[in-house]
Formats: structure tokens, sequence, C-alpha cells
């Protein structure tokens, strides 16, 4: 049997059926019977503006999977280049086609040398990690003019295996000019999280081993995050790229919307709140004034989890093993004791609020040593492979430019009035 829905225009009496399919009706079909009504839809929060093969996410059961595979399962046996490459390509590589895949992204860490010694090191002392990536991606759109012949398919998977491996050079430069020190080149003898860390640590040591738990937590974070369907920096990835945009342009569109806090900020708000709660005796207290209306319960609840986020159950479990390393954050017992109250609280279960993949994150990041500015910065290096798996599907599907419509609700037509009348 097909599902289908009847819509009927109260003015005129006239009906239409249109069919749901993949949980969605057709605008197209809407617009037979009412040709210049628009759905107004804030944040685009129930409107569907793409098809997608990529990431499936279903909120209300606590389910993740890309390409068919669940979270948890790639977390415990993949890596992130493993994933990056199922984003991108639709399936798991064989031994063959990962050693192959790995050496590409490894050839492509460095970045040139007017990159470095010309633009980055021309921000202001004080500038923002962040910002820094946002204008070097952007930047980079001008060293390899290639990039804009985009329906090459050659020329694209070189600009998408250079953006992936650029990446965590870039962010590793940002974070080292903003704390006055030397930049430090890739080592390509090293793994993909092995080599961030050495060049985020490297101080004079001739090659810089980060630990292997350390490192492995940081890839397990990078699977985590690699990709979320429709987000606010992938939909701005996809928008910029309905236009045939470059990619590195697109990117750091992606990148500019991350790093808004209310985006790629959402852990560093985490730890801002868990810092002010200051102890365990004074969580009771912050509960309370958050259920009177007065606070905010960073980390937890999510636009699109109503259940507990898979995400922050594997992070959970990481932490531990990173603070057997580093020792333990002092806000974790905050952290654990919010979570407890919290999920054991009728005023926030009957909301569905869960903590979320920022609730952990954040933690593990402050643990590992990375300051505050670095959270968006570490986000936007695994998202990449997201964002390029769908820029890469938005332009074989030959997607129209993106251009939605709006309600004006502005002044009725008026007559100009001399500037010496008014």
């Amino acid at each position: 049997m097909t599902e289908s829905i009847t819509i009927t225009d109260n003015r005129t009496g006239n009906q239409l059926e249109i069919p749901i399919a993949h949980g969605g009706v057709s605008a197209a079909e809407w617009q037979k019977l009412l040709p210049g009504i628009w759905f107004y839809d804030p944040g685009l929060t129930t409107t569907a503006v793409c098809e997608s093969t990529i990431t499936f996410v279903d909120g209300e059961n606590g389910v993740l999977r890309y390409r068919g595979y669940p979270i948890e399962e790639l977390a415990e046996h993949s890596s992130y280049l493993e994933v990056a490459y199922l984003l991108l390509h639709g399936e798991l590589p064989d031994a063959e086609q990962f050693d192959k895949w790995r050496h590409e992204v490894t050839m492509h860490t460095y970045i040139h040398e007017n990159v470095r010694k010309r633009f980055l090191e021309g921000f202001h002392y004080d500038a923002h990690p962040m910002g820094m990536l946002v204008s070097a991606v952007a930047a980079l759109s001008t060293f390899y003019l290639d990039a804009k012949d985009i329906f090459d398919l050659d020329l694209r998977a070189k600009q998408i295996t250079r953006l992936i491996a650029k990446m965590p050079t870039l962010a590793a430069a940002a974070h080292r000019f903003s704390v006055g020190m030397p930049f430090v080149y890739p080592d390509n003898s090293l793994d993909f999280c092995a080599n961030f860390l050495s060049m985020m640590w490297k101080v004079a040591e001739p090659r810089f081993d980060a630990n292997p738990t350390l490192a492995r937590a940081l890839d397990i974070l990078f699977i985590l995050h690699a990709d979320h369907e429709q987000n606010c920096s992938t939909t701005a990835m996809r928008v910029v790229g309905s236009s045939h945009a470059d990619p590195y342009s697109c990117c750091a569109a992606a990148c500019a919307a991350l790093y808004g806090p209310r985006h790629g900020g959402a852990n560093e708000e985490v730890i801002r709140m868990l810092t002010e709660i200051g102890s365990m005796d004074n969580v009771p207290a912050f509960v309370e004034e958050v259920k009177q209306g007065h606070g905010r319960l960073q980390g937890f609840g999510h636009r699109v989890y109503k259940n507990y986020d898979p995400r922050a159950k594997i992070i959970k479990r990481t932490a531990d093993e990173v603070f057997a390393i580093t020792g333990k954050n002092p806000l974790l017992d905050i952290a654990l004791k919010l979570e407890d109250i919290a999920l054991n609280d009728e005023y926030f279960t009957s909301r569905r609020l869960y903590p979320n993949v920022d609730f952990y994150s954040g933690l593990i990041y402050q643990a590992m040593g990375f300051p505050l500015e670095m959270f968006p910065v570490l986000f936007a290096i695994p998202r990449t492979s997201g964002w390029l798996a769908h820029w890469q599907e938005l332009l074989d599907q030959d997607s129209k430019i993106v251009r939605p419509r709006q309600l004006f609700v502005g002044a009725e037509p008026r007559a100009y009035v001399p500037i010496d009348e008014r």
C-alpha cells in the first residue's frame, strides 16, 4: 500500500493526494495545488533540503550510521582515515585501497610555504585559531587554481585529498602561532592523528611520539565528528557548493558556520559551565537554577536526538582511557554528578534532555592539553571529510542552486518623499 497524504485548499475545495516517500512529501507536488504558497520553516527544522546516502540519524532511538555502518562498530574497530574513505566512496576500503588512500593523504600534508610565512604569520598575535583556519582554508583556493574545475573527477579527488590532509597542518599551525611557538612540519612517518599531535606539541625533540592511547582516543573522537547529516556547517557547505564554487571556498564557509558558538563552540560552553559551577557541592543548586529558568544546562539535549546521543556513550568510555594517562580532569566529578542528577530528575527526562557528544568531548580535549580556543578547530579537522562527501554528492546529483523563499512582512507600496519634505 502506497502511503500518502491529501491536502485541501479550503478556499476552493480542490484536493491533491501526495505520496509519502522516504519519510517526506514533495514540495513540488504541493505547488501544483497551492502555487505561490510557501512553507514557513525558520531554521529549516522540518524541511528536507536534499536526498543523501551518506549518514542516517534516528533521533528518537539514538541511532547514528555512516553509509549503513553503526557508529558504535566504526568507533571500536575502524580508524578516522578509513571512515573518511567510507564517507567519500560509499564502501569500506580493502587493504590495497586503504594503503593507497593513506599514502595519498600522507603525501599531501605539507602546506605551501607562502601560506605559512606570508599568510598565517600575518595575523595579529592574539588571533583566534578558528578565525585563522577559516581564512587559511579560503586562501588555499588561490594556490590551487585547478580546484575550480569541479567536474574533472581526477582534479576533484585531488582537492578532496589535499583538504583532508592539510587541515591538521593548518590547525596545528594556527595553534602554534597563537601561543608564539615555531611551526612544526608534518612527520609523514606517523599516522594521521599521531602526526597532528606531533605538529601540536613537538618542542625540540628529533621525533615526537604521541602516547598511543591518546592518539587512538583522538582518532575515535575524529570518527564521531566526521559527519552528522544536515547540520549547520554541512548545510553551509551544500549551499555554497550549489553555486559551483571551488571546494576550498565551500569548506571555508562550512568552517565559518562551525566557528559560531551555537555549533562548533558547544563543548567549550560545557567547560565554561563546569568551571563556573566550581565544585560538586554546587551542582544541586545549579540544577535548581536551571529548572527555574536561570541559566542553561550545556551539553544536554540535541536538535535531532530525543534519546541518549550514541556518540556520548562512546566518548564517556574513551574518557576513562584518557584520564588513566593524563590524570583525571578535575571537572569530571562535577560532570558526573551533574549527569547523575539530570538523568534522575523528571524535569530533564520529561524534556528528553540527555548528554550529547559535547558533554564529555571538551573534558577529553582539555585533559590532553588542548586550549578552549582549539575546540572548534578540532571539530573542523574530521568534519572536513563529511563536508566533502556532501559536496561531492550534490555535484553528482546535479543539485539546483539553493534559493529559498521568504514571507514578506514589510511595508506596503508607498511613494518616495523628497528629503526636504520628510
